[in-house]
């Protein structure tokens, strides 16, 4: 009787020691997204379903971060991917400040969408162009992200920077929102999608003024960054907003590793195209994205498996 059970004892154990080793062999990824109140940190978590559904034996963790420090962190292998805005992912590709050596361990996986930079002013704090915060409280994020670098060179081009400033804080979206609510800042700067929900939240309470950054102002911020590019936020996306205003932006988009397995960002890459409705469910500036949009090439290097994967989809 003991012999005849000792064998089924013995493939029951096999059995759960396989099945302990596919767990403990599985890949655990780590995704640097964005502060929790913002579009990529939900983006994040709906890229982390369609891999972990898509790409057999890998588990993806979502992590908070921002567009300077992701690049940072991906390319110090403390995460495996990361969004990242391109203009702050091209200075580090390039080895310039805030960088302090290129990133040459970053590649490029996907372009996912534009945001919109604003400069928001409290319209009783007459303010009606850039030059006229000189003197103001303003509120922006903290370092590390691409918006606080923005916001820096914004200032730059028009003579100004944080020291001609009444006072500078660096917070949350939510913070800043509640500082110019409670008057204790007149200005507001963020990147972000459009309608901001931030923005929107602060014209409930506060009339608000979306500032301009001209033509001249966008030829010598390319001079800082090749990164920049014009947007317009659209008449009718904010409260009082009865004019299309211009400003700029960049693209953001998702990097990883460049060491990672061509063929596992292959299949990361071709799930994302093949199951990008799910992204748009959960950020609607990604809706309508498509492979060909994907693939725009942003000045970093794409990852052997990215591009394979867009090879295959005829888009490059």
């Amino acid at each position: 009787m003991q012999s005849a059970i000792r064998p089924t004892l013995f493939v029951a154990a096999v059995a759960v020691a396989l099945t302990g080793a596919t767990v403990a062999n599985a890949e655990n990824w780590k995704i640097m997204t964005g502060p929790q109140g913002g579009s990529w940190y939900p983006l994040g978590g709906a890229i982390q379903n369609v891999v972990e559904k898509k790409v057999p034996g890998v588990k993806m963790q979502v992590l908070p971060g921002a567009g300077i420090s992701n690049v940072k962190g991906v390319q110090g292998g403390k995460a495996d991917f990361g969004f990242g805005n391109a203009v702050s992912t091209v200075d580090g590709v390039n080895g310039r400040a805030p960088f302090d050596k290129k990133t040459d361990k970053v590649c490029q996986v996907a372009t996912l969408y534009f945001q919109y930079f604003h400069f928001v002013a409290l319209a009783d704090a007459g303010i009606k162009t850039v030059a006229d915060a000189k003197g103001k409280a303003l509120t922006t994020q903290q370092k590390g992200n691409t918006g606080e670098q923005m916001t820096r060179h914004v200032l730059e081009v028009y003579g100004l920077s944080y020291d001609k400033m009444k006072k500078v804080n660096f917070g949350s979206y939510a913070d800043s929102v509640a500082q110019l609510k409670d008057g204790h800042a007149q200005v507001f700067t963020l990147i972000t999608t459009i309608p901001a929900s931030s923005v929107q939240d602060l014209a409930t309470a506060r009339e608000v003024r979306v500032l301009e950054v001209p033509d001249e102002k966008l030829k010598a911020l390319q001079k800082i960054n090749s990164g920049y590019d014009k947007r317009i936020i659209k008449a009718g996306s904010y409260a009082k907003n009865d004019k299309d205003i211009q400003t700029i932006g960049t693209w953001t988009h998702l990097i990883a590793n460049c060491s990672l397995p061509a063929d596992k960002v292959y299949q990361v890459t071709k799930a994302l195209i093949e199951n990008v409705n799910d992204l748009g469910l959960v950020v609607a500036a990604v809706k309508g994205l498509t492979a060909k949009d994907m693939a725009t090439d942003l000045g970093i290097p794409f990852h052997p498996g990215a591009l394979k994967a867009y090879k295959e989809a005829k888009v490059m």
